[in-house]
């Protein structure tokens, strides 16, 4: 008998998670993400998986964000017919992510077709479509947390608050091939404690093996008093200057509605009495309502200013939600007084992209990044000090400020990642993914530094673990 975990995505670099558990000669995958990042990172969203969909025997998925669900569709494309294990809230919003990447998958595949007919080349199917995602639909299987459920021969999972997005979840993973018993704790994508809305991660004590995110191994956000004074001061020096336009690219899922509710309770004391914001993204205005909806998922604090003014709810109180594409095109008729919180959160796609095209060029336009921005993305570049940007075919000089407010994440960072794996019993040895290379390499030194008996590595595309082998760590 045999138990194996294999890692084919999110290795040494932040998207496309994917994991595959072997136990007994069944197949169970962790995540099914899309990769994100430049043209040549989207391009290895189309090769072939790894293994044979049809033998995948269950998925669990930790949350909804994209690039850790997006292959999901093309999974069941390609013969997969089992469940999707996953956060009941996770379900809800995989609904209206899943259909938006579809139709994105069907936008950008006629755009690269035009171009393709020019060169005489065949066309390009899209990697999946709407009705690839109505099936996908119909294999959620929803979960609550804290409920022990056996999901395959062997395998028994429970989905504790990851604390990272409404619905996310780490999980455990019971395993038994009759004749070992192992655990196997796999922390999704983290959260940090004492953030807004959210509950704090889940913290657990005890794991043959842990396999963690990595994602801020190499720094420490600011604090959360800190960075509440800076945004203070950055608003308050953009009304003193007269300034134009505020746009912030935000994920519709997660930081959206945290930014909603930051407004709620500052707009007085940031001064925005004279501005306009507002939400610009059919996708986020969903996902508030999931939001809204799942309240008791909420920590307390939230839970108690909803009770306390019930006719004044925390994410609807102070933005104009636009749906209407004429609508939102209007907007770039108004040259100041806006805050435009729109996706995508990473400005590779989305209604962002037309605001940039039309506010980065002005000195007096501000653009918050408060999210992680992958390497070749257009939040990357600006990020990185990018002079211009092209959007559409066109080069848009880069003339506006460019703020990059990090304590705003809703990944833990080094301290927090540390903190959560020293929680844990006898330091099990540890597997790091869903982070860049110099990230990893600086937690696994910190790692070393604080916890010289830890067996920790960095997981490489491919690698298979043994865990029948644990806790020695041996690799086939």
């Amino acid at each position: 008998m045999a138990m194996t975990l294999q890692f084919l995505g999110a290795t040494e670099e932040v998207t496309g998670s994917c994991h595959l558990l072997s136990v007994n000669q069944q197949q169970l995958l962790l995540d099914c993400g899309l990769i994100q990042g430049g043209k040549t990172d989207i391009a290895r969203n189309r090769a072939p998986f790894e293994f044979e969909p049809s033998e995948i025997f269950c998925v669990v998925l930790s949350h909804a964000h994209i690039d850790h669900s997006g292959r999901l569709p093309a999974l069941v494309q390609q013969g997969f017919d089992g469940p999707i294990y996953t956060h009941q809230a996770t379900a809800e919003l995989c609904e209206i992510l899943l259909r938006d990447a579809a139709m994105l998958q069907q936008r950008d595949t006629e755009r690269v077709n035009k171009r393709r007919d020019k060169q005489q080349l065949p066309p390009l199917e899209p990697l999946f479509t709407e009705a690839d995602v109505e099936q996908v639909l119909s294999h959620f299987i929803p979960l609550e947390y804290d409920q022990l459920v056996p999901v395959m021969p062997g395998v028994d999972i429970m989905l504790h608050d990851a604390g990272h997005i409404l619905g996310s979840a780490l999980v455990e993973l019971f395993l038994n091939d009759g004749e070992q018993q192992k655990k196997l704790v796999f922390s999704g994508d983290l959260g940090r404690a004492g953030m807004p809305i959210l509950r704090d991660p889940t913290m657990i004590d005890s794991a043959n093996l842990v396999l963690m995110e990595s994602t801020y191994g190499e720094r420490l956000h600011r604090s959360w008093d800190d960075t509440l004074a800076e945004l203070k001061t950055l608003f308050a020096e953009t009304i003193q200057s007269s300034r134009g336009n505020i746009l912030i690219p935000a994920f519709s899922v997660g930081r959206a509605q945290e930014l909603l509710y930051l407004f709620h309770l500052y707009a007085k004391q940031w001064q925005l009495a004279g501005w306009t914001i507002v939400l610009d993204s059919p996708m986020a205005i969903e996902a508030t309502r999931i939001y809204v909806r799942n309240y008791p998922l909420m920590d307390a604090d939230f839970q108690r200013l909803t009770q306390l003014h019930p006719g004044e709810h925390p994410l609807l109180s102070h933005a104009r939600f636009i749906r209407d594409t004429a609508e939102s095109i209007s907007l770039n008729e108004i040259s100041h007084g806006l805050i435009i919180i729109a996706g995508s959160g990473m400005c590779n796609g989305g209604r962002i992209r037309c605001h940039l095209q039309h506010n980065l060029a002005r000195e007096n336009s501000d653009v918050i990044i408060c999210g992680f921005q992958a390497l070749g993305t257009p939040g990357r570049l600006l990020v990185d000090g990018a002079e211009e940007l092209t959007i559409s075919g066109q080069s848009i000089p880069v003339r506006a400020r460019i703020h990059t407010v990090g304590g705003l994440s809703a990944h833990a960072d080094q301290a927090e990642l540390l903190r959560w794996y020293q929680h844990f019993d006898g330091a099990p040895p540890l597997v790091l993914v869903h982070g860049e290379p110099t990230a990893q390499q600086v937690l696994l030194a910190k790692l070393a530094e604080q916890s010289p008996t830890t067996r920790a590595v960095i997981a490489t595309h491919a690698d298979t673990l043994d865990l029948t082998a644990l806790p020695a760590l041996r690799w086939c």
